[in-house]
């Protein structure tokens, strides 16, 4: 597209550019010159500089200037930027570094791949192509380290997470609450995160990358940083396995109904009829065993690290719903009796009655031990069988 008409679809979709900058004297007006090739609707965050880029500013009195009166950081200057920018009636908003290592030139390709996309809740992410280009080691390692995180916390497999050359569907954002400790360069992470569970579809876009050691200020302190972006992540997967997860299947199974859910998630699934009945074995284990209180997040992160059916794994570990507790309960206290030979029996009744576990723990660790592992491979037996009829079935249905 010629510049004119990407001027033109700017405007269109409401789009401005968002430009935090702090103490970039060298890069910035080579920047806005850049941008403003494509337009001049740019909104510039000054984050407390304590050099000259006031002065350079002051050359540009046709773009928004908010100055701020201190440091704070990245992720501050984006929130500010944003909410800026919403208010005054934009939809999306593109953002770029002011260091010299983007290229305003870049800008196309965003808005081409906005255009052509169907879903408009998209936020598109520039790939600097870590692996192949001239960056450096540390950009290079943090990057790899937010990339591994970010599978971890979300399951997206993103080339460049790090990346600060996006374009933010943030009318889609608004209603996003973000945390007020983000101020930095974790931000961009918490903004991936919190939109795709949102339903914002995560795509990127190639763009060019320079680090020119000679101009270039980075204000990227890579121990510290990392460090923020580590704990970060952290919390997203444990919020992932919590709640994510669960919330997912639930909203998925209430709006398919039960028998379209079993037929397209289940049955249907690409997922082979091995790995299918392991994970349902995975799910009756887990929810049988005497880990109470733990069985979402020891199931989930199990089906993870095995490589398993999530779905299917933390569909039934739920065996052990509240309504079915009292027969779990009776079962494993009636099965370790048995193994352990001891000649007690007990009804449905007396386990609602606040049975006494403490006095028949062993019994109930043996019993819930023993009934978990025979119902899973009992489970997983019988599921691999119907997957196995299931897609032989499938097979002539297409022959």
């Amino acid at each position: 597209m010629e510049p004119a008409e990407i001027t033109s679809k700017l405007k269109s979709y409401h789009c401005c550019v968002v430009l935090p900058t702090y103490n970039n004297p060298k890069t910035l007006r080579r920047v806005l010159d850049g941008i403003l090739v494509y337009t001049s609707d740019i909104i510039v965050v000054n984050d407390g500089s304590t050099d000259s880029t006031k002065d350079i500013l002051s050359n540009y009195p046709q773009i928004i200037q908010l100055h701020q009166p201190k440091n704070v950081g990245k992720g501050h200057a984006l929130k500010i930027g944003f909410k800026h920018a919403l208010s005054i009636g934009f939809d999306y908003a593109i953002t770029l570094d002011t260091d010299g290592q983007h290229f305003p030139v870049d800008i196309p390709h965003f808005i081409v791949a906005l255009d052509v996309s169907e879903n408009k809740n998209i936020l598109i992410i520039g790939d600097r192509n870590m692996n192949e280009a001239d960056v450096l080691a540390r950009s290079a390692k943090g990057n790899r380290v937010s990339t591994f995180w970010m599978k971890a916390a979300t399951g997206l497999k993103l080339q460049d997470s790090q990346s600060g050359f996006r374009l933010y569907p943030i009318k889609y954002m608004k209603d996003i609450r973000f945390m007020r400790s983000t101020k930095k360069f974790e931000f961009e992470i918490e903004a991936i995160v919190k939109s795709f569970w949102s339903g914002t579809e995560i795509i990127h876009v190639p763009i060019l990358v320079l680090y020119d050691m000679n101009e270039r200020v980075s204000h990227f302190r890579p121990f510290m940083d990392i460090a923020r972006m580590v704990v970060l992540y952290t919390w997203f997967l444990l919020v992932r396995l919590f709640y994510i997860t669960p919330r997912n299947f639930f909203r998925k199974l209430k709006k398919k109904g039960l028998k379209r859910f079993i037929v397209e998630d289940f049955l249907r699934h690409q997922d082979s009829p091995k790995k299918k009945a392991l994970s349902i074995a995975l799910g009756v284990f887990i929810g049988l065993s005497p880990l109470w209180g733990f069985h979402t997040i020891i199931v989930i992160f199990l089906a993870i690290l095995l490589r398993l059916n999530k779905v299917i794994s933390f569909a039934f570990s739920n065996i052990s719903l509240p309504p079915f507790i009292p027969l779990v309960l009776l079962l494993s206290l009636q099965t370790g009796n048995w193994v352990l030979g001891i000649d007690t029996h007990y009804e449905l009744d007396t386990v609602l009655d606040n049975i006494n576990l403490i006095q028949n723990l062993k019994s109930y660790i043996v019993g819930s031990i023993v009934l978990s592992i025979s119902s899973a491979l009992i489970f997983g037996g019988l599921g691999y069988i119907l997957f196995t009829m299931f897609d032989k079935k499938k097979v002539l249905v297409h022959d």
